[in-house]
């Protein structure tokens, strides 16, 4: 399943967090450790650019958080992100360099890369968003199955990978756009450079470079 491993979706030059996944093969296997991973990197974090704001709380001195935001540890909020009104985060949670967590969004156990936005009304939990990702309005990750068996993800190609897990949100590789209102249901892995149309229900893989319109029509981008 190459759509889904790291070396293919994420440039790890773009996340404080790049150690956590150098030896691993596929994103999901981050997941269980993040939460030791920022209580390992947060004393270690240069005092001149980052404050500790509470138990396990590092915060970049010139992020923007807003007074009615509410952060939770372990965490940590890297350079020049931006943390609006209402901003909810539940802890386990890594904000990358200019990222946007906006009006009333959600975030746990998650790892967001440099420039992600997810800026308006969005629940991203038990996942990891690539490199200038972007998910509209209203849209979420769904992290756990309703019958709350562990998570398998399928490809395309009948091809299965049994995760372990019981929370799984999904995988969005570098440059992808999630259009508003969409739901990324548990066990989502979207390839690289891709773009998923409003009000689309999606689950399993996405090819990297393709536009996903529904599960029988995605096709590749244009070059």
């Amino acid at each position: 399943m190459e759509t889904a491993k790291i070396i293919n979706m994420y440039s790890l030059s773009e996340t404080i967090a790049s150690e956590l996944f150098e030896s691993k093969e596929y994103p999901w296997e981050v997941l269980p450790l993040i939460s030791d991973y920022i209580k390992k990197l947060g004393p270690t974090l240069d005092p001149d650019k980052y404050e500790k704001r509470g138990e396990d709380i590092w915060v970049a001195k010139n992020a923007t958080v807003y007074d009615s935001a509410y952060l939770h540890g372990p965490l940590i909020i890297d350079e020049e992100a931006e943390i609006r009104h209402c901003a909810f985060i539940r802890g386990n949670a890594i904000v990358g360099k200019k990222t946007v967590v906006g009006n009333s969004t959600e975030l746990k156990n998650v790892i967001l890369f440099n420039n992600v936005q997810v800026p308006h009304y969005n629940y991203v939990g038990d996942s990891v968003l690539g490199y200038k990702s972007h998910m509209g309005a209203g849209s979420i990750t769904s992290n756990v199955k309703s019958d709350k068996t562990l998570v398998v993800v399928k490809d395309g190609n009948k091809e299965e990978i049994a995760t372990g897990l019981k929370k799984f949100g999904a995988m969005l590789g570098d440059n992808v756009e999630v259009g508003c209102s969409s739901v990324l249901n548990p066990g989502t892995v979207i390839g690289c450079d891709s773009n998923i149309y409003p009000l689309s229900s999606v689950r399993g893989v996405v090819p990297a470079h393709s536009i996903y319109k529904n599960k029988d029509d995605i096709v590749e981008k244009k070059q």
